[in-house]
């Protein structure tokens, strides 16, 4: 497993982290976080995108940011995206629809932080697909490869749109481990190390 990420050029942008039974104590318990960007030099950030905020609903927030129409034309999810920053708003979507200050994360994926694209959404716009994530999970250099190859804290996956988009939040952790075939019944809490 360590050879995967001894490579500097090699990162995980684009790619989900699946937490392993070693975060079971942690805010990160049964998370998906698909990761919007990594690299050696800047660390690693991302969104949890299995988690349903509870409250505000989408639009409580969308009143309370004045954004009509309300009720609005179309909804979307929206996550608890992580412990940072969890009063500020990220929106990721597909990359049929982007801004100049919209982040691309790759061919498939956009994140947008900026209001224009709730305005869109609401009036039944914007991208094929979107979900609004409230804070984001980041990781400095070299964090995320340690807790990945060390504390075996992480598992990675590739990503799909069923995974990163679908409505069903208590399923996806189940469904990304079946994508790389691990049973979660099988996994461990222990951290070994061969």
């Amino acid at each position: 497993m360590a050879s995967d990420f001894t490579n500097s050029a090699d990162n995980l942008t684009g790619r989900l982290l699946i937490s392993s039974p070693t975060l079971g104590d942690s805010e990160f318990a049964r998370s998906v976080v698909y990761v919007c960007a990594h690299s050696a030099t800047d660390g690693a950030m991302g969104l949890i995108i299995n988690k349903r905020a509870p409250h505000p609903t989408l639009e409580t927030l969308l009143e309370q940011l004045e954004i009509t129409p309300s009720p609005p034309r179309r909804r979307i999810n929206l996550c608890m995206g992580g412990p940072v920053e969890p009063t500020r708003g990220f929106v990721l979507h597909s990359a049929d629809w982007q801004r100049d200050d919209s982040l691309l994360i790759n061919n498939e994926n956009c994140l947008t932080a900026s209001l224009d694209i709730l305005h869109e959404i609401a009036n039944g716009k914007g991208p094929r697909q979107a979900l609004l994530a409230l804070g984001h999970a980041s990781w400095e250099p070299g964090q995320l490869e340690d807790e990945i190859i060390r504390q075996n804290a992480w598992l990675n996956a590739p990503a799909s749109d069923e995974l990163i988009f679908g409505a069903n939040h208590m399923a996806k952790w189940r469904k990304a481990l079946a994508a790389i075939n691990i049973d979660p019944l099988l996994l461990s809490n222990l951290v070994g190390h061969a």
